[in-house]
């Protein structure tokens, strides 16, 4: 493993890279892995599964619990991660009503919400890009 000569890991942003594009795509999966034919509309897991009474919420916001634990073992911050806990317990709450929470589902898109909330709090951290400062050295990570 490459570590910088202060010792802090350089494969830090390959690892952050890797594990926002295995959330990518849960993300996708989950909120718009699918076109509804003759509309611009798009479904995913989340809204399919959701159909099943109950079960189908809780098992879509477990789901969605992994993406916000991934976040905390990225360091998202306590106000990122209350803010994904809250968007899935919308989510959960609302999905578990009957048919409302099934347009709900389409229409919120938590995963993707979620997503796009630990995007913006790395790139404020400077933890996504071509390039990180490290103890004042502009380290290459791509």
């Amino acid at each position: 493993m490459q570590r910088h000569a202060f010792g802090k890991n350089v494969l830090e942003g390959e690892h952050t890279q890797q594990s926002l594009a295995r959330l990518e795509a849960l993300a996708q999966l989950m909120d718009g892995a699918f076109l509804i034919p003759g509309t611009n509309i798009r479904v995913g897991l989340d809204a399919v599964i959701g159909l099943v009474p109950i079960a189908g919420d809780l098992i879509a916001s477990l789901v969605s619990s992994y993406l916000i634990w991934e976040a905390r073992q990225l360091g998202a911050s306590r106000w990122v991660i209350g803010r994904m806990i809250a968007n899935t317990a919308l989510d959960t709450l609302f999905g578990a009503v009957p048919i409302v929470g099934d347009a709900f589902d389409v229409l919120f898109r938590a995963n993707l919400k979620n997503l796009a909330l630990l995007r913006r709090h790395l790139e404020k951290r400077g933890r996504l890009g071509g390039a990180r400062i490290i103890e004042g050295e502009a380290v290459r990570l791509n």
